[in-house]
């Protein structure tokens, strides 16, 4: 009679092992599917800002030039800022003159610095460019280092909405206008023209027309078939004296608005 017993649970032991193991299966095998109800977690992925947008600073005579900046801002009185790059620093040079004969008593201030793309001025606006001061205008014009550098058009625009950004924060009442990038190389087909045309494009409708303003003068440089003089700029991109009286004399109308000279 045990050894029955003991037959069965051994027969007992059988079965309900079995049944055991395909449930167990089973359960492996079987894997929940997403449903509205259910929806699986997702993870977006960000996507890296580009350069354009980063503030940097350069070196060596770039930070020299830097803290004479600041130190004239220190100073006060500024009601006009010019800021750019070496076409905006070469005022001092090619265009003193013409500074001289439009700005000086205006009591603007060169916030130039040759070779400098759009995250440089960056840097600069958040470094002491612009502090302590309110001043009635600012003229922007950067990008075309940024096109060299083979940065993309969109990136560039980017880059110009982050300094007009960082202007509105930190200069609340003064107005902001905002130059195309100048023609470079001898015609349309230039690559690095055609990447600041495209640029142009977006950085117009960074305009409200309100606080902030586009102007594109860049017909003034060029003839009718869009070629680049190197009477106007030698080197196809910098102006000499004559392509400095072109940029004042397109720009002063807008200028005098926007300071409410008139």
């Amino acid at each position: 009679m045990r050894k029955s017993n003991f037959n069965l649970f051994l027969c007992m032991l059988v079965v309900f092992g079995g049944l055991f193991s395909v449930l167990a299966s089973a359960a492996v095998a079987w894997q929940p599917t997403a449903t509205a109800d259910a929806p699986q977690a997702v993870t977006a992925a960000v996507a890296p800002q580009p350069v354009s947008v980063v503030p940097v600073p350069q070196l060596n005579r770039w930070m020299q030039r830097h803290e004479s900046m600041n130190n004239r801002v220190k100073q006060g009185n500024v009601d006009l800022l010019v800021i750019g790059d070496s076409i905006t620093e070469g005022w001092e040079g090619a265009g003193k003159e013409v500074w001289n004969k439009y700005y000086k008593d205006r009591h603007a201030v060169n916030l130039g610095i040759s070779g400098d793309q759009t995250q440089h001025v960056l840097w600069r606006l958040e470094n002491g460019n612009i502090e302590g001061i309110s001043p009635k205008l600012a003229m922007l014009m950067i990008g075309t280092n940024n096109a060299n550098a083979k940065h993309s058009s969109d990136d560039i625009v980017a880059g110009v909405k982050a300094i007009v950004e960082k202007l509105r924060e930190k200069l609340p009442g003064t107005k902001i206008l905002v130059l195309g990038i100048f023609p470079r190389g001898a015609d349309d087909n230039n690559p690095i023209r055609q990447t600041n045309m495209k640029a142009n494009e977006g950085i117009a409708k960074l305009a409200d027309n309100e606080k902030v303003f586009y102007l594109d003068i860049n017909d003034k440089f060029l003839d009718s078939d869009h070629k680049l003089s190197k009477d106007i700029m030698p080197d196809l991109l910098h102006p000499k004296a004559k392509g400095y009286e072109i940029w004042a004399e397109a720009v002063e109308p807008t200028i005098v608005k926007l300071m409410g000279e008139k």
